[in-house]
C-alpha cells in the first residue's frame, strides 16, 4: 500500500438487505455495486463501483452479528504503515479493540477499533503497493470528506493527531455547538471534527461526491430514505445533504448546486 499513513482507503457499508443497498445507493450515488458476491468469498461482500474503480463494498450482517448489537452503518478504513503496531497504540490511548488483526488473502491486514470515545473505524494495511483511490474529493462517487461528530471533539482531535499524524487545518466557530476543526494530510483538507451531543453516538460521518447536489437530495427521498439536513451551502462554495438509508445507515453527499 503506497498511501500515507492515516489517509482513508476504503469504506464499507453494513446491510442487513445489500439488495435493498444496491438499489437504494446505486439510484442516489450513481454506483454500480456487484449484484452477488464473488463466487470465491465466503462472506457477502460486494464491491462498491463508482464510474472510474472500485471506493468499497457492502458486507451483510448476519443474523448472529445483529442479535450481537450490530447495525447498519457505513465505515471508514484508515491506511497505515503497521496494523498490529497501530491497535497497541490505540489501545493504549484509550481505545478500544472491537475485531482483533487478521489477514485476508491478497487483500491485507485489517482491524477494527473505535476511538476513546466510542466512534468505530478500521485500520489496514494493503498487501498491494497499488494506491488506493477511494478518497478523491473531486471524483464523482468517491469518499470526499470525513466528519466525527465526537463527545468532546478537542479530545478526539488529540487522540487522531496522535494516532495518524493529522493536522490542523481551519477552524470555524459554529456559535453554541462549539468550534469545527478542519483536519488535513499533508496540506490536503480530510475532514473536520466537532463536539455533537446531539449525534445519536460518537461516529464518522462519510460524504461521498455527487453531481448536482438537489437532484441528489430529491433521489434520496424517491429511493425510500430520508434527507436529514440540507442542501445547505457550507464556506468554499460546495453544497451539502446528510441522509438516512432505508435501513437507518447514516451518510453523506456534498457537490455543486
Amino acid at each position: 500500500m503506497s498511501n500515507r499513513h492515516g489517509t482513508p482507503i476504503w469504506y464499507e457499508l453494513m446491510s442487513k438487505d445489500p439488495q435493498a443497498a444496491r438499489r437504494f445507493y446505486d439510484a442516489v450515488v450513481g454506483w454500480r455495486i456487484d449484484e452477488s458476491p464473488p463466487p470465491e468469498f465466503a462472506m457477502d461482500y460486494r464491491m462498491i463501483n463508482a464510474a472510474d474503480g472500485p471506493v468499497g463494498g457492502v458486507f451483510k450482517l448476519t443474523d448472529d452479528m445483529c442479535e450481537q448489537g450490530a447495525r447498519p452503518c457505513w465505515m471508514m478504513y484508515i491506511g497505515v504503515t503497521d496494523v498490529d503496531a497501530c491497535v497497541a497504540a490505540i489501545a493504549l490511548a484509550g481505545g478500544r479493540v472491537d475485531m482483533a488483526a487478521f489477514d485476508i488473502p491478497n487483500v491485507g491486514r485489517i482491524a477494527m477499533v473505535s476511538d476513546p470515545q466510542g466512534a468505530p473505524f478500521y485500520v489496514m494495511r494493503g498487501s498491494s503497493d497499488e494506491t488506493s483511490t477511494a478518497c478523491d474529493p473531486g471524483r464523482a462517487g468517491h469518499g470526499a470528506w470525513h466528519e466525527l461528530h465526537a463527545a468532546d471533539g478537542a479530545k478526539a482531535l488529540d487522540f487522531y493527531i496522535g494516532q495518524f499524524g493529522w493536522g490542523k487545518s481551519g477552524a470555524m466557530d459554529m456559535g453554541p455547538a462549539g468550534v469545527y476543526q478542519l483536519i488535513a494530510i499533508d496540506g490536503r483538507d480530510l475532514g473536520g471534527i466537532m463536539t455533537d451531543k446531539d449525534f445519536p453516538r460518537p461516529a464518522w460521518l462519510i460524504y461521498f461526491r455527487v453531481d448536482g447536489i438537489e437532484r441528489a437530495a430529491a433521489r434520496i427521498v424517491e429511493a425510500g430514505g430520508q434527507v436529514v439536513h440540507g442542501p445547505m451551502e457550507v464556506p468554499g462554495g460546495g453544497w451539502i445533504v446528510n441522509g438516512i438509508d432505508p435501513e437507518g445507515a447514516m451518510f453523506a453527499l456534498t457537490g455543486t448546486r
